[in-house]
């Protein structure tokens, strides 16, 4: 790998000399593809002396552009895995005192946890707080809603992002500086901020900025990749079923209070509605995220995430009159009854090991269904008692606070978080609870 870092053009690395341009968005895989060009040419030389010597001129420049892209605290991407792989890399070739070597090493020391093990991402603050809000909804109290919109308003990248290009107007998982803005956080804030409530011009021009990088983020084929707009062959620029649900529902969300931006939303949804329906799984399957799985499952797919997921987004009177909107939520419905285990739970498929994220989002997603035939409305008030049961037992016994393995990342690796079952539990049965009576 030959990059010229001095490229005038901004958000683009050129392959020197004279080579083709990399654009920035490239960025999550520019530290490992360095690192292995790096680790390649110490051990595994080419014989050819001309290509040796482009190399070996090459050598310090593309260093420059790893210590250029290497965020303030060491960690790219703030994840153990990758900044492990950079450092260990760069170690077998012979640079173990380079500084991105050194600050890497630095970020591993860091991020250690007191039992010895290291977590994938150093945290998820920004992520699981606009999770907490919105399960909490109107439960969430009214002294902590002001410091909370602050501090989320506080999170939102206001400039254009220094490694990727991204546009400002976006949110990231965490506020630590090795965090880039992407499709699911971003949703995420903005249906907190809504939730909040209170919404001044500050607050409405957050909004605005994150719904437009949303709309500008929008893949050809209607749906929503997590990093960047592209070919859909990368994961990072890959539509999801998920993300674009989720974005589905910050649009629905914000659309009113911003009518300078309703017909490019309205636009936005009916193609985001049509790549819904056409990504849809065969069969009863659902839908299937692209960040969540199930390591059970033959394929490693969640089908009670993605298709939880899409159901939420498309169970609005908005989204249902879309072409195929409610014959889409009565496939979603049909395919998460199909799922649910005689005990009320949820796995990721059917015939799984349940889990208490798995039976929370498939019930908050079907809160919210109703049925006009009498039999069908019967069957699935039962699936949700007895999904209400089993999580109320869980949440009785304290088996609610022992989390599942659903996050899939980079290179399949799986990762559990504290938060999300107790976030889910709160989530679905918040939903579950009757109307107050007027």
């Amino acid at each position: 790998m030959l990059i010229d870092p001095s490229c005038p053009a901004p958000g683009r690395w050129v392959l020197y000399p004279g080579g083709p341009e990399i654009d920035a968005k490239w960025y999550y895989a520019l530290p490992a593809l360095i690192a292995i060009g790096q680790c390649r040419h110490h051990h595994r030389p080419t014989w050819n002396p001309i290509a040796r010597l482009l190399r070996n001129a090459a050598r310090e420049k593309t260093l420059q552009v790893l210590e250029q892209i290497q965020p303030s605290n060491g960690g790219f991407l703030e994840a153990t895995p990758l900044t492990s792989f950079v450092t260990m890399s760069l170690a077998g070739s012979g640079l173990a005192d380079h500084p991105v070597a050194r600050k890497g090493v630095e970020f591993i020391q860091a991020s250690v946890r007191a039992d010895g093990s290291w977590p994938i991402d150093t945290h998820l603050a920004t992520w699981v707080t606009t999770l907490s809000v919105n399960a909490l909804g109107e439960a969430l109290p009214d002294e902590d809603r002001a410091p909370i919109r602050q501090w989320l308003l506080a999170q939102q990248y206001r400039e254009v992002h220094p490694f990727t290009d991204a546009a400002p107007g976006g949110w990231s998982w965490t506020p630590l500086p090795g965090g880039v803005p992407d499709a699911d956080d971003t949703p995420g804030a903005l249906l907190a901020l809504k939730q909040l409530g209170d919404i001044d011009d500050t607050t409405r021009d957050a909004a605005r900025a994150g719904c437009v990088w949303l709309l500008d983020l929008q893949n050809r084929d209607g749906g929503i990749p997590t990093f960047c707009r592209g070919w859909t062959n990368l994961p990072f620029d890959r539509s999801s079923p998920d993300l674009t649900a989720h974005t589905l529902r910050a649009w629905l969300a914000w659309r009113d209070e911003l009518p300078e931006l309703a017909d490019r939303i309205d636009a936005a949804i009916h193609a985001a509605a049509r790549f819904l329906a056409q990504s849809e799984g065969a069969g009863l399957d659902g839908w299937a995220p692209l960040w969540f799985g199930n390591q059970h499952e033959p394929h490693e797919i969640n089908w009670t995430y993605g298709t939880a997921k899409v159901l939420l987004a498309l169970n609005e009177p908005e989204q249902q009159a879309l072409p195929g909107g409610a014959l889409r939520v009565t496939r979603a419905k049909n395919a998460l009854l199909e799922m649910q285990h005689e005990t009320g739970a949820w796995s990721g498929f059917k015939g799984g090991e349940p889990s208490i994220e798995e039976t929370a989002l498939a019930l908050e997603a079907l809160a919210g269904v109703s049925e006009n035939d009498e039999d069908a409305q019967a069957k699935l008030e039962a699936a949700r008692n007895r999904a209400t049961l089993w999580l109320i037992e869980q949440v009785e016994s304290g088996a609610w606070t022992e989390p599942s393995p659903i996050g899939f990342y980079f290179a399949k690796l799986w990762y559990f978080e504290k938060l999300y079952p107790m976030i889910a539990t709160v989530g679905a049965l918040s939903r579950m609870q009757p109307a107050p009576k007027s």
